[in-house]
């Protein structure tokens, strides 16, 4: 199990990295905006953790052809937890380069959002606070990691409990025979 949970886990991450690396210098050439995103972001994380999909899938496969729930909702769990690991390895490595840039830019995109659907002007007030307090506490890389992990592991469960629904069954792509 752990040659394929590491091997599985570090594509995903692998992907998830790439893909967030290509996303932000889209959104910070201007040719994604902040409004979508996060269906962009999302979507990559998806696109990343269908590596859950096949760890899972690989592992049954090494395993006459079955796996229950449990087993298939362990092995996922532990793909999507190297990959967030991994995406949120790359973020601090990529955080440097924009610094607090980027979260002067989406504070400013999110307080001109409130503004402009009419938000009452203390409650502008109130979110460009909690903005700038999130601001400096995102600076400290022992925040910053955690929260990074939270954007993706989520998506992870999801993907894993779908996963591990799907592949219990047999008949959902039938175990191919393993040489080697």
């Amino acid at each position: 199990m752990t040659k394929i949970v590491l091997t599985f886990g570090l594509i995903a991450g692998a992907i998830a990295a790439a893909l967030m690396w290509v996303l932000m210098r889209l959104v910070n050439g201007g040719t994604v905006n902040f409004d979508n995103g996060e269906l962009f972001g999302y979507t990559t994380m998806i696109v990343a953790l269908s590596m859950v999909f096949f760890g899972v899938k690989s592992y049954r496969d090494r395993n006459g052809g079955q796996i229950g729930f449990w087993k298939g909702v362990q092995v996922g769990l532990l793909i999507s937890l190297i990959a967030a690991v991994c995406y949120a390895a790359s973020w601090e490595l990529y955080y440097p380069s924009i610094g607090s840039e980027f979260i002067q830019k989406y504070t400013a995109h999110y307080i001109d959002k409130l503004r402009s659907d009419g938000t009452p002007a203390a409650e502008v007030e109130k979110a460009q606070a909690d903005m700038d307090s999130f601001g400096e506490m995102y600076k400290n890389p022992l925040v910053r990691f955690p929260i990074t992990m939270l954007e993706i592991l989520p998506v992870g469960v999801i993907v894993t409990l779908v996963s591990a629904a799907l592949l219990r069954r047999r008949e959902v792509l039938p175990a191919e025979p393993v040489t080697a």
